[in-house]
């Protein structure tokens, strides 16, 4: 009991002596489920749920929640049933520990599919209660503060996770303090070595800066006070994570980015957050090229702030931001801040958790019964790293799309009738393509017809989840009196200067058979309703013939090496980083066009059995030494005195870059170093490897792909 005591003091301060009760009841529930059971640093299993319990307590969530967070695990490590729980409790609290439990109990073909799945349902579990998600973060939280237990595969499996799901989904939640402290973490178990170094020295510097910072609030201070301006000023540190971040993308030392200090300063009301903009640019020289002002248009996680860079008196740099105590509350803890469960209370921003619903309902729609969830999950890891932009309707309202939208996207945000009737638009009052590009601060006006228009060619270049899932729909509804004309006009586009008629039967047959279709009708019928991609498949019925109709003019302006793919938007997959040399195979992403995988990648295992989403591509050997691509070595070497130096000297003189370089301690002796490197083709990476190898001290070295 003497564990619930922490817990029981902090929930004491804000609920109700019967919703006190209910979370006691629950806690010696899950004591009881977890009795006997022991953590991997030894400690009773129980310490893990009642510290997930008091992260959750400390942003005042409701007796239910914190209920669900102390028996989070029940259902996944015990015998305890869905309806067990919900007898015992209620339908809520069921509901909500339901959401966060894993599919261990599935079969899955491998730990990636695993993954993939429980990220979906998790989110899905999220876009019906925001709770699920915020005991999921907690949980993660604790998981990362604990992660020391666990051997260092595991750790950096584990963060590696952590960056690329769970601290994008605190940053959309407005969790900023949660994010941060993941990121670091994270950090941390990825990257040991720079992690100490970076805080050492940060801990070294830190007697100076504070002193300066101290300076810095009381001048601040004392020019509002003489206007009369009752404010609060805070100054702080940068996040180790943010220094080292911003290190990395400036290419720079430690002590070129600590000349960078952040304030923060809190008013009572909206209008004197601008007075207080007003006073501090007095005081000292704005640099206006880095001004925001997110209180006018506030981030998709209702985030609001004024944001200025100045530079003082001594010729430091200066961060400020400016908020009101609610906008604070917001910025500290997003969601959790203004997301109410006690009857009869409304939420101060509920357009905010709609809007962050919404966003996250279209991110787990699957396009189609048969998406590929390994797939599927890169989607979403791509969906939750987009950065915004805002736009708006011609009466002014702010609408917030993803990067890469297009006015197609921004039909389908307003309503899926607007998409669907969509025929046009302007941007800034001047007429667009549909498939342009938007960007922040543009006015965009829909030009719709009497009729729905939707084509399948749209799925080419729209962005969200929710415009692509929407024309689908439409699309499979359609006759196919319809459909097959539109799918004829669609392939005649895609093949280019290639006729239908010159197509060899034989290829024709070939593909109708690859995809168990009823003839050259059915075809069509599929790519006008959009279950097909006429790019594709026009490659597929041309073979080479991308390479035999291409002009020397477009091979002057080849943006790639691959063959037949000039007219295509083109990326290169982050997970296996194909070299020209490899065996590849593409499919499509949204806001990526044609992603180039290499053929053993572990992300598009199994493409033989999906031609409707993959093609077969080829490298265009007269563009073989044209490009840099990135590539990953992983190299273990023996720990002695010269021993990178030496190594950056053979890549130098091997004409590469290296972009980025992570050590990590295997043994007292020996550490394993993960580079990247810029390269010309396969063969110029393996000559770099071969060097390598003959270096004093060094044990193997290999090729990396992401795991």
């Amino acid at each position: 009991m003497f564990m619930f005591q922490t817990l029981k003091a902090s929930i004491q301060t804000y609920m109700t002596e019967d919703q006190c009760a209910f979370v006691e009841r629950a806690y010696h529930y899950a004591y009881a489920a977890h009795d006997g059971v022991k953590r991997a640093s030894g400690e009773p299993y129980i310490t893990h749920p009642v510290a997930v319990a008091e992260i959750l307590a400390g942003m005042k969530l409701d007796y239910e929640a914190i209920s669900a967070a102390l028996m989070h695990d029940v259902l996944e490590d015990t015998d305890t049933t869905h309806q067990e729980l919900a007898d015992a409790f209620n339908d809520n609290v069921a509901q909500l520990v339901e959401g966060v439990t894993k599919l261990d109990k599935f079969n899955f073909e491998n730990r990636e599919q695993a993954q993939a799945e429980n990220i979906r349902k998790m989110l899905i579990a999220m876009s019906k209660d925001f709770r699920v998600m915020l005991i999921k973060l907690a949980d993660r939280m604790h998981n990362m503060r604990t992660l020391d237990s666990l051997r260092l595969d595991k750790r950096q499996r584990i963060a590696q996770e952590t960056f690329e799901i769970f601290t994008p989904i605190a940053n959309r939640l407005g969790l900023h303090y949660l994010k941060n402290e993941l990121e670091e973490l994270a950090f941390k178990a990825q990257n040991s070595a720079r992690y100490h170094v970076l805080k050492e020295a940060i801990t070294k510097a830190r007697g100076n800066r504070k002193d300066f910072i101290e300076s810095i609030c009381d001048e601040i201070s004392e020019q509002l006070t003489s206007m009369s301006i009752d404010a609060k000023v805070i100054g702080r540190e940068k996040h180790l994570y943010s220094l080292y971040k911003k290190m990395r993308k400036k290419g720079c030392q430690f002590h070129d980015v600590m000349d960078v200090y952040a304030f923060r300063i809190i008013v009572k009301d909206l209008d004197t957050c601008y007075r207080v903009l007003g006073q501090v640019h007095h005081l000292y020289q704005p640099k206006l090229e880095y001004f925001e002002d997110y209180i006018a248009l506030p981030k998709t996680n209702s985030y609001q702030s004024l944001h200025t860079t100045l530079i003082t008196h001594q010729g430091v740099n200066i961060e400020i931001q400016i908020r009101t105590e609610d906008m604070d509350a917001v910025a500290k803890h997003g969601i959790a801040a203004h997301w109410s469960y006690k009857e009869g209370k409304q939420s101060s921003n509920i357009s905010a958790q709609l809007q962050t619903r919404n966003w996250f309902q279209g991110l787990t729609e699957q396009e189609d019964n048969s998406t590929n969830s390994i797939v599927l999950l890169e989607n979403i890891k791509q969906e939750l790293g987009k950065n915004d932009i805002h736009v708006l309707t011609p009466q002014g309202k702010i609408i917030v799309l993803p990067a890469f939208a297009t006015p197609v996207d921004f039909a389908y945000t307003l309503h899926t009738n607007i998409g669907h009737h969509c025929i046009g638009a302007k941007v800034d009052n001047e007429y667009s393509l549909l498939s342009q590009k938007l960007e922040s601060g543009q006015t965009i006006e829909i030009i719709t017809a009497k009729e729905p228009n939707p084509s399948p060619e749209w799925l080419n270049f729209a962005a969200t989840h929710r415009a692509r899932n929407s024309i689908r729909n439409y699309l499979k509804q359609l006759p196919q009196t319809a459909t097959i004309p539109m799918g004829r006009r669609l392939l005649k586009q895609a093949l280019n200067a290639t006729n239908l008629t010159d197509i060899p039967q034989e290829n024709i047959d070939k593909v109708i058979a690859d995809h168990h279709l009823d003839g050259f009708n059915h075809l069509l019928h599929e790519i006008g309703s959009g279950k097909l991609l006429s790019i594709i498949i026009a490659r597929r019925l041309r073979g080479n013939a991308g390479e035999l109709t291409e002009s020397h003019q477009k091979q002057q302006i080849r943006q790639s090496a691959i063959k037949g793919a000039e007219d295509i938007m083109l990326s290169y997959a982050n997970c296996c980083k194909p070299l020209p040399g490899d065996q590849i195979v593409a499919h499509t992403s949204t806001g990526k066009g044609l992603v180039v995988h290499v053929k053993s990648c572990h992300n598009v295992i199994g493409f033989e059995n999906e031609l409707g989403k993959y093609i077969a591509v080829e490298w265009d050997m007269n563009f073989m030494n044209q490009y840099e691509y990135s590539s990953d070595l992983i190299i273990q070497m023996v720990n002695h005195k010269a021993g990178l130096a030496k190594m950056f000297n053979v890549i130098a003189k091997s004409n590469a870059n290296v972009l980025d370089l992570q050590t990590t301690a295997v043994t007292n002796q020996i550490y394993s170093i993960n580079v990247t490197l810029t390269v010309i083709n396969r063969i110029h990476l393996s000559r770099i490897m071969r060097q390598i190898k003959k270096l004093t001290g060094v044990k193997t070295v290999k090729r990396s792909s992401k795991k």
